[in-house]
């Protein structure tokens, strides 16, 4: 056996306690157990001091039990907020979305009347068509842009 083999055992042996190990992980380190004597008493030493840990009781004062209910209450509250205007923005992107669909047919032939009316080159009115078509979600860019970074810290500061 190699020295790289016994630090990868003594390595799974330290975490498999604590996230587990996979499959073929858990078969490998079981037959280098068999035969590694060394390992397998890190192994026992460890579920040992693992053993004894979870036997000694730990008490928190209750201010620290409270202070972490408040918070754990709060985080939970902060999730659900954001599932929430999470599913306000899901259900706008949708609206958004249909609106977009059946109104495009329209612009493109207001666009299109214009055009003639005015006698301008077909490009011309096109890319107007799609500068006015974009301005809507480049503004809207700028504003989700300067809240997210900007503005939340002002709004973050009057708060405290």
């Amino acid at each position: 056996m190699t020295q790289d083999s016994h630090e990868q055992a003594r390595e799974w042996i330290a975490s498999a306690g604590v996230e587990g190990l996979a499959g073929l992980q858990q078969a490998w380190l079981r037959s280098h157990l068999e035969g590694c004597p060394s390992c397998r008493e890190y192994a026992e030493a460890a579920e040992q001091l693992v053993r004894s840990l979870r036997a000694v009781p730990v008490a928190a004062d209750r201010f620290l039990v409270r202070r972490t209910q408040l918070r754990v209450r709060a985080r939970a509250r902060e999730l659900r907020q954001r599932r929430e205007r999470f599913a306000l923005v899901i259900l706008s992107c949708a609206l958004v979305a249909i609106s977009s669909a059946l109104s495009t047919t329209l612009v493109w032939q207001g666009f299109e009347w214009l055009g003639r009316w005015t006698q301008l080159p077909n490009p011309v009115w096109q890319v107007g068509f799609v500068l006015f078509w974009i301005a809507p979600t480049i503004a809207a860019s700028v504003l989700f842009l300067a809240h997210g970074t900007h503005l939340s810290g002002i709004n973050r500061s009057s708060r405290g």
